[in-house]
């Protein structure tokens, strides 16, 4: 680390400047050739470069606050001057990035948790859990490298590079996420302030007495003190962040100087024990170990005036200070060693600490290679002098632990606005920092482990080393540096979430893709989020009265990971789709690297705790969702969208290998409605009935054909596909709908049916109404389209499904009790008819079909003598008009027949709550519905004479319908 310092001192602030031109002030004739032009350009270009003075400059001005901070922090203090505030000046890789991440990546779990967890997983385990948690960083600070590099970068980090690469969606939802992490993160903080100070710095102050309890009842006073003052500090820190952030800002200095003084002194400490181990002893008692406190020596007995004489240990121990007094049973049968707890880095204590050692809560902290003599069925006693476990642990659970300690990766591309070189700077110094951090965190398992006693890395407080901090003992020149040095740089860490959050949430609910936050996107005058800030510390308090830093942790894993594995995700969608405005230039990225960076923030989430990842993801989706029906749609661009559009493609070039089997046959609707002079659809209760019929399944498209140029009615055209979809929506059909403008209805209808659909999602079944009052008009145009439409679907081998009396049909919303469906058809295929009968039963509850396989055997039947009949008129050359008198008589003594054999076969029953039809026992009149006679190789098909003039009326509570199936 001091080695990356110093280069950045050579370098200056870590600016992508040149370096100027090197002066040999003692070769007269190099310096001679520097004219008065070029003096003045190396001036300029020195000015850039900043020196030792600048550079001090620098380091007296650092901040560590998120973006916007500084802006509302000069108009604090511009506040009621008309000047305009100076702005601040841009900063570089080393302050803007590097130094900021440094600060936020070490932090409370490398003082208070490390050791432990080396002590709990052994070296081996331990140095797996950081190179995991260390190899998911930095795979997310490549992807959010690429996303630097790949043009301007927008101010806001983390929150806008999502939302604006995947769409408000993922991008509200990561950024919510993202907010909880770093308001739990405060908490988290927090808690660890109170541990260090009730713990390590002023015990005496617990309001909560947890002297003489034991087990349940000493750590829920434990737990009590915690809530009591972690809520105080936090009421406090949220009153200095409410003021004004320019406080927080002045101290962020010293805090950064806490954390380099700490981590300095435990290398110095570690350096020093080769040499000269520190004096810490430890005693044992058998091979349990001892709670160093309320005694002196580490004996039961001691030679003093030439006398033995008891000491307090035994007194801890025995009902009497004499020798013939009653002790412990596990005390009078076991022996007193005193061991040293920091035997030193060239002690070969490696090898007895490079295995786990996990432990049941409760549990003995015992010494390894020491026995013990333990009566068998005893109970232990006096349970609090020992040193116990004051948790279950498990690997998994050491996951979720530490890896809070790896995140504050974003905090230079939070700040993005305030760098000279966003581009530049967010690369180098994040990659930087996570290098420096991740060398810290790998050789501290391999110092910890090869200079402490297992027995003291796995005592979590201390409690065998006389109440020190762990990590403190093996520091130089004393353990105060450690615990002062942690102290304040968990402080400084809470103000810096407490200062943060509110910020990330003001931007979310300025944004207005969650209508519920947006409240909370109101606040000071100066622009400080107010509102948010309460809100924080509202969400922040939930994670105090949790109490436990050891349970606190795996929360805002959750939250951070889940950020991570999106950050990885948009990089690599972007890159696998090919977006034209996707070209980092970072040349170290690949989108193999996101993808493995997105897999493993997924596993290390279910690897830290499943039910809370399942929390985490569960969240995530219903914001998700929430934003998807509710949210306001921005111009963000979607990579999801697109990602969609590849699968719909990919899916639509496999339909294209073949048609379908007769097994995987289904219809596939295009319903041609006609628009009145408002541009309203005329019969509604088409689209009730394609509902029903499809019932949301399959291709559904509405289309309709408008009269005009297409340059002129343009605006018409969009009218009536918003009204088509306002319609499709109330009917709750799930399809498409399509307006086709052309010079007359006829070629816009064609149109329709030629071009409906796209490659093998395209429609095979034509559904439009019966022409109304095609009898009595006087032009005759409406039934001649109508032939027209029929022969087009017959050459393009469709079925076609012509309702009448159409606006009888039931809507969704209506249940009749009377009337009945009759049902004509012109088949060449009865199984496809027998198919639509089937999804007509099955689709419209109210319908119920008979003698199924009489329709299907009968159908079959008639069919081939149809077929029969219409090839022996093609042969003895009839005239068209005599042809088709002949197959008019044959479809009626064909209707005739299966009225007298089946009658139900062809009428079904249909419940109707008004205007009752004819009793559907008697037979229906022949006049009121003519079938339509079509052969598939003879001439297109035409209306047969209807024998009544009303025979285009309609019918109160009768639907008909034509089923010409063209296959």
């Amino acid at each position: 680390m001091l080695m990356i310092c110093l280069c950045f001192l050579l370098t200056g602030d870590g600016n992508p400047k040149e370096s100027s031109p090197f002066i040999n002030s003692t070769d007269p004739e190099k310096n001679q050739q520097y004219d008065g032009k070029n003096m003045a350009l190396f001036e300029e270009e020195m000015d850039t470069i900043p020196m030792v003075s600048s550079l001090l400059s620098s380091l007296a001005n650092y901040s560590n606050l998120p973006q916007g901070s500084k802006e509302h922090e000069e108009a604090e203090n511009n506040e009621g001057s008309r000047k305009k505030p100076v702005q601040a000046p841009r900063m570089g890789t080393l302050m803007g990035v590097y130094l900021p991440c440094l600060q936020n990546i070490l932090g409370v779990i490398l003082f208070l948790r490390m050791t432990w967890m080396v002590g709990i997983g052994g070296v081996i385990e331990a140095f797996i859990i950081v190179l995991m948690c260390c190899s998911t960083t930095m795979l997310t600070a490549i992807s959010m490298s690429a996303i630097a590099t790949n043009g301007v970068v927008p101010a806001g980090g983390s929150y806008y590079m999502i939302s604006r690469s995947l769409g408000p969606e993922f991008g509200g939802a990561v950024g919510i996420c993202f907010y909880l992490g770093t308001t739990f993160a405060g908490a988290m903080y927090i808690l660890g302030c109170i541990e260090i100070l009730l713990v390590y710095i002023v015990p005496q102050a617990a309001i909560f007495k947890m002297e003489g309890l034991e087990g349940a009842e000493a750590e829920a006073a434990m737990l009590n003190n915690m809530r009591v003052y972690g809520t105080l500090v936090l009421s406090f820190m949220a009153i200095v962040v409410f003021v004004g952030v320019k406080y927080v800002n002045k101290l962020a200095l010293v805090f950064l100087a806490c954390v380099i003084c700490s981590i300095l002194a435990v290398y110095a400490g570690v350096i020093k024990t080769a040499f000269e181990p520190p004096v810490f002893p430890v005693c044992v008692l058998g091979n349990r170990t001892l709670v160093w406190k309320g005694f002196d020596v580490c004996a039961k007995v001691i030679e003093r005036e030439n006398a033995t004489v008891t000491t307090k240990l035994w007194r801890l121990f025995c009902d009497s200070e004499f020798l013939n007094a009653t002790c412990d049973s596990y005390f009078a049968n076991n022996n007193i060693t005193e061991i040293q707890g920091i035997p030193g880095i060239m002690s070969g204590t490696l090898r007895e600490n490079l295995f786990g050692n996990y432990m049941d809560k409760g549990s003995f902290i015992e010494k390894v290679g020491l026995s013990a003599a333990v009566e068998p069925d005893s109970i232990p006693t006096n349970t609090n002098r020992y040193v116990l476990a004051d948790i279950t642990s498990f690997f998994t659970m050491l996951v979720g632990i530490y890896f809070p300690s790896v995140t504050g990766i974003m905090a230079g591309s939070n700040r993005s606005g305030d760098l000279q070189d966003a581009q530049k700077s967010i690369p180098i110094g994040t990659i930087l920092a996570i290098t420096t951090t991740s060398i810290i965190y790998m050789s501290s398992v391999f110092l910890f482990g090869s200079c402490i006693e297992g027995t003291v890395l796995r005592d979590k407080f201390g409690e065998a080393v006389r109440g020190n901090l762990v990590i403190g003992t093996l520091a130089w020149p004393s353990p105060w540096v450690i615990v002062f040095g942690s102290f304040f740089s968990t402080c400084g860490a809470g103000l810096q979430s407490l200062t943060g959050a509110p910020r990330l949430m003001q931007a979310i609910a300025r944004d207005g893709i969650v209508p519920f936050l947006r409240v909370f996107g109101h606040g000071k005058a100066n622009g400080e989020p107010t509102w948010a800030l309460l809100l924080t510390a509202c969400i922040c308090e939930s994670g105090i009265l949790i109490a436990s830093l050891d349970n606190v942790a795996p929360i805002l894993s959750m939250f951070f990971l889940m950020c991570y594995m999106f950050v990885n995700l948009a990089c690599a969608v972007q890159t696998l789709l090919r977006t034209p405005n996707w070209r980092p230039r970072f040349k170290f990225y690949h989108w193999t690297l996101s993808f493995l960076g997105m897999s493993l923030c997924l596993s290390l989430m279910f690897i830290c705790s499943w039910y809370y990842a399942i929390v985490a993801m569960g969240i995530a989706s219903c914001i998700y969702k929430y934003i998807e029906f509710r949210g306001a749609e921005k111009e963000w661009g979607d990579g999801i969208r697109g990602l969609s559009l590849s699968a719909a493609r990919f899916a639509l070039m496999r339909l294209e290998e073949g048609p379908p089997h007769t097994k995987n046959w289904r219809p596939q609707i295009l319903v041609l409605v006609n628009m009145d002079s408002e541009l309203n659809v005329e019969q509604p209760r088409l689209l009730s009935l394609t509902s029903q019929l499809k019932a949301g399944k399959g291709l559904t498209i509405v289309g309709t054909a408008l009269e005009g140029t297409y340059l002129e009615n343009h605006p018409q055209g969009q009218q009536a596909e918003q009204s088509l979809r306002k319609l499709m929506e109330a009917e709750k059909v799930k399809g498409f709908s399509q307006v086709v403008i052309s010079s007359n209805m006829r070629d816009a209808t064609s149109h329709l049916v030629q071009a409906g659909g796209l490659g093998g999602l395209q429609h095979n079944t034509v559904l439009a109404c019966w022409p109304r009052n095609w009898k009595q008009a006087e032009d005759h145009q409406s039934w001649r389209n109508f032939i027209e439409l029929v022969r087009e679907t017959t050459a393009a081998s469709e079925a076609l499904l012509v309702p009448k009396n159409v606006s009888a049909f039931p809507s969704n919303g209506e249940r009749f009790t009377e009337g009945h469906i009759d049902v004509w058809w012109i088949v060449h295929d009865g199984a496809t008819f027998v198919l639509l009968l089937i999804i007509l039963h099955i689709c419209i509850s109210l319908l119920y079909l008979q003698h199924d396989s009489d329709i299907s055997a009968y159908t079959y039947e008639k069919t081939l003598m149809m077929e029969q009949r219409s090839q022996i008129l093609k042969q003895i050359n009839l005239t068209k008009t005599e042809r088709e008198r002949e197959i008019q008589s044959i479809t009626d003594s064909s209707r005739g027949s299966i009225r007298r054999k089946n009658p139900a076969a062809v009428t079904t029953q249909l419940s109707v709550t008004e205007e009752p039809a004819a009793s559907s026992k008697e037979e229906k009149p022949e006049e009121e519905v003519q079938p339509l006679i079509h052969d598939k190789s003879t001439n297109p098909p035409t209306p047969a004479t209807p024998q009544s003039p009303s025979a285009d009326a309609e019918t109160p509570g009768t639907a008909s319908f034509f089923f010409p199936i063209l296959l």
